[in-house]
């Protein structure tokens, strides 16, 4: 499936979390192994949208300061890497497709979901709290995921959706 978004046009969406130790993932097989690690993996349904700039992203990298965080930390890009995304979601089949969304898996079993319309409602903080407290109930990861002077040189991506061209215009 083609993507609808240019990939260098969000290439700074993806670099935030990659910048705080977030793997993107680009193919089915790469979900696939992903999902198949042992231990707590987390994935960000990442998106261009308002919600992704202002609450989602910033809070996913603020929660992954913490002491305790998931194992295995990746994201997939919706509108982008459509396969890689459809993949993820398939192993997500209680919540409804959407994006932004944060999941959390246990040795490839779904044990946590954030989903977009709690996202849309939250703040960077409540957001990261939320985090936090799925990071301490699931997993047993150390944190944090980078370096404190990693994460404070880190510029979160401000713009959304409505700027970006789509590939096929």
């Amino acid at each position: 499936m083609p993507s609808l978004y240019d990939r260098e046009a969000v290439r700074p969406m993806w670099e935030e979390l990659e910048q705080c130790g977030v793997k993107p993932l680009r193919t089915v097989a790469e979900v696939d192994s992903a999902l198949g690690e042992s231990g707590t993996t987390l994935v960000v349904v990442n998106s261009v949208c308002g919600c992704a700039a202002g609450s989602a992203r910033p809070g996913v990298t603020q929660a992954l300061q913490s002491e305790v965080i998931p194992d295995h930390l990746t994201t997939v890009f919706a509108g982008v890497d459509t396969e890689a995304t459809e993949r993820a979601r398939a192993h997500m089949p209680q919540i409804p497709p959407s994006s932004p969304s944060v999941a959390i898996f246990k040795d490839g079993d779904l044990v946590y979901a954030l989903e977009r319309r709690h996202i849309q409602r939250m703040s960077v903080g409540e957001v990261s709290e939320e985090l936090e407290r799925a990071f301490r109930e699931h997993c047993s990861g150390k944190g944090p995921s980078v370096p404190p002077e990693t994460y404070r040189n880190l510029r979160h991506v401000k713009q959304c959706g409505s700027t970006i061209p789509l590939v096929n215009e």
